[in-house]
């Protein structure tokens, strides 16, 4: 059994070295190359599921260089980022002012009881099938009475892979829906982008949590 876990950690710890260093490397990049994508759909269907009054406290986990907590400011929310990449989360913080807590997805220290919502755009594919359980128990924990948690991430075939330097896990409706309601989440909603597309052009798994 020690083995097994040795085993888990030096590999978590490798995916996670992995992932961090290229988003520290491609950190402008990045920014540059994201700033002009249009979420709002996604920062829509988020806000419309939370039912407690304005201003809300948002976790944006993921939250790259702060593209999308820029706009949650501008709404009037009270944003936190989450990244791990420091490169990404000194951006995020000097565009939006925002405090960016900066820690491994794979080894999250959050608050409980803290957030209305969480804005999970492009990040949670990241982790590893073996310790998603673990990483949506602590985002179910950080989560209010009833908060939400939005989910989008690359669709697949419940397959891990590596593509480059980064790794995901590519999951279909069934597979996240299973992972989701195991974590004790109930589900709202879920649509495929970009929106207006055949199904085989819409690469993208949007989906709505109730804790």
């Amino acid at each position: 059994m020690m083995s097994i876990l040795n085993n888990l950690v030096d590999e978590s710890g490798f995916i996670s070295q992995k992932n961090i260093s290229h988003y520290d490397q491609n950190a402008i990049a990045y920014d540059q190359g994201t700033q002009d994508h249009d979420v709002s759909q996604n920062i829509d269907a988020l806000l419309r599921a939370i039912k407690t009054e304005p201003p809300l406290h948002i976790l944006d986990f993921g939250c790259g260089p702060g593209r999308d907590l820029q706009i949650f400011t501008k709404l009037g929310h009270i944003a936190i980022g989450l990244e791990g990449s420091q490169q990404a989360a000194q951006i995020a913080n000097m565009k939006s002012g925002c405090e960016i807590l900066v820690q491994d997805f794979f080894n999250l220290s959050l608050p409980e009881n803290t957030f209305d919502g969480i804005f999970a755009n492009a990040s949670l594919f990241h982790i590893p099938n073996k310790l998603l359980p673990k990483v949506l128990g602590n985002l179910w924990a950080c989560l209010k009475p009833n908060g939400i948690l939005f989910s989008s991430n690359p669709r697949g075939n419940n397959v891990e892979s590596w593509y480059g330097d980064r790794f995901g896990s590519y999951h279909d409706l069934e597979g996240w829906r299973s992972f989701m309601t195991d974590a004790r989440f109930t589900e709202i909603e879920h649509y495929y982008r970009p929106s207006g597309l055949p199904f085989e052009q819409q690469p993208w798994l949007a989906s709505v949590w109730k804790k």
